[in-house]
């Protein structure tokens, strides 16, 4: 017969399995029911944000690196010391990429909320109480 085979776990997994199943407070209140037509119209605006962003970043990276393709003098150019292509990288690029980004948050909660005032579905609004 062979020896007796011992289950191994780690600490965390023994308070884990140690603690059970948890109650049911820390579930969320289903939701009342949602129009799927106004979902879907808020789905499609928000894609349509995120393409506008996708193409207004990838024209912006690669405009830069265009720009650069187009201008070398614009790596040989200095500015104390510092390329002025590295300079606009660093100065107008981060910047430009953060305003874009906010753009983009923006648009798409403007679309949450509009669709929420119109009263299409549950978007923007928080659970149902029962």
């Amino acid at each position: 017969m062979s020896p007796r085979r011992e289950k191994l776990t780690s600490p965390q997994t023994r308070i884990a399995l140690a603690r059970g199943n948890r109650p049911a407070q820390h579930l969320l209140p289903i939701p009342g029911p949602v129009d799927t037509e106004a979902a879907r119209r808020l789905f499609r605006r928000q894609r349509r944000t995120a393409v506008r962003t996708v193409a207004l970043l990838s024209l912006l990276l690669f405009g830069m690196s265009g720009a650069f393709a187009l201008w070398p003098q614009l790596t040989v150019l200095r500015v104390s010391g510092v390329p002025v292509s590295w300079a606009l990288l660093v100065v107008a690029v981060y910047p430009l990429l953060f305003l874009l980004a906010l753009w983009h948050v923006r648009s798409a909660e403007r679309a949450e909320e509009d669709a929420a005032a119109r009263g299409e579905g549950t978007a923007g609004k928080g659970p149902t109480e029962p």
